[in-house]
């Protein structure tokens, strides 16, 4: 009871759709291309192989930037995580309406917090520092500050630089007259 599968020609031939000489032809054919390839190292370029790869690169270069895409946007986010978490771990509280007004330049525009006379002093000496976050300005550390310019630098709007005085160490007479 175990029937013999046939091939796809034999079946052809069975239902009549194609003819023996038909089939002959063909494997005749395909033969002398065989035989061609093996004794002249000829390659029969075969169209179908050829658009079947040519799809296939084509995919996988779509498929290599979509990959690009979606990892520069998760650096990003994560770029943005980094920042809002180092920002949110170290403020330090600026709105005090009955402080100093501090004023400082953000996008070519004056710009005014309120602060604390001693927070004020650690403005101007540079161990605080003014970043920008959500429509925000808060104040942290400048070596914070630093942290935050290295992710992403348009998020720090003022670090004062202090200049290292060379004469600093060495002290002025009380006795010195003009």
């Amino acid at each position: 009871m175990t029937q013999k599968k046939l091939s796809l020609q034999e079946q052809l031939l069975k239902a009549g759709l194609a003819s023996n000489a038909k089939a002959k032809q063909i494997k005749a054919n395909k033969h002398k291309e065989s035989k061609l390839q093996k004794h002249n190292n000829v390659q029969i370029v075969d169209e179908v192989a050829l658009q079947v790869q040519k799809v296939k690169n084509e995919q996988l270069a779509k498929d290599r930037e979509l990959s690009a895409l979606q990892k520069k946007q998760a650096e990003q986010k994560a770029t943005v995580a980094q920042i809002r978490q180092l920002i949110e771990l170290h403020r330090k509280p600026h709105d005090d309406e009955n402080g100093v007004a501090y004023h400082f330049s953000d996008n070519n525009k004056v710009k005014t917090i309120y602060v604390a006379e001693s927070v004020r002093e650690q403005l101007i000496k540079g161990s605080l520092a003014i970043v920008k976050f959500d429509q925000q300005y808060e104040l942290v550390q400048a070596d914070i500050a630093e942290k935050i310019r290295l992710r992403d630098a348009a998020c720090v709007v003022l670090v004062n630089k202090v200049a290292d005085d060379p004469y600093a160490a060495y002290q002025i007479p009380d006795d010195l007259m003009w």
